[in-house]
């Protein structure tokens, strides 16, 4: 099967000039900071990000730069102890466009996770 093709768009956040795939998520994930996750959570309609959805995107975050991969769905649960009713709820486009996308991890589309 042929790779997917991805392109690329430069975008300003945060301060700071910055690649994206042409779903939103960080063309490089080395480029993600905190002030750019505040900044993409309210593009998303987050006002404000809560403690409990900082330690989503903290877990996701630590768990890809340790696995090289996002978690799997029991491995979000047991290192975030939310359900994934819980954790669908504190994203508006759920865990996987949603969290993924604010704490930097590659576009599911574009990985083998």
């Amino acid at each position: 099967m042929a790779e997917p093709i991805r392109t690329r768009e430069l975008r300003s956040v945060a301060g700071r000039d910055v690649y994206f795939d042409t779903e939103g998520f960080f063309w490089d994930p080395d480029d993600w900071c905190d002030e750019a996750a505040e900044e993409l959570a309210r593009e998303s309609g987050i006002e404000r990000l809560d403690a409990v959805q900082w330690r989503v995107l903290r877990f996701l975050r630590a768990y890809y730069l340790d696995q090289g991969r996002a978690p799997l769905n029991r491995d979000l649960k047991a290192g975030t102890e939310l359900s994934l009713v819980e954790l669908e709820r504190l994203f508006p486009q759920g865990i996987r466009l949603g969290a993924r996308r604010l704490a930097g991890l590659p576009n599911p589309k574009t990985c083998l996770d």
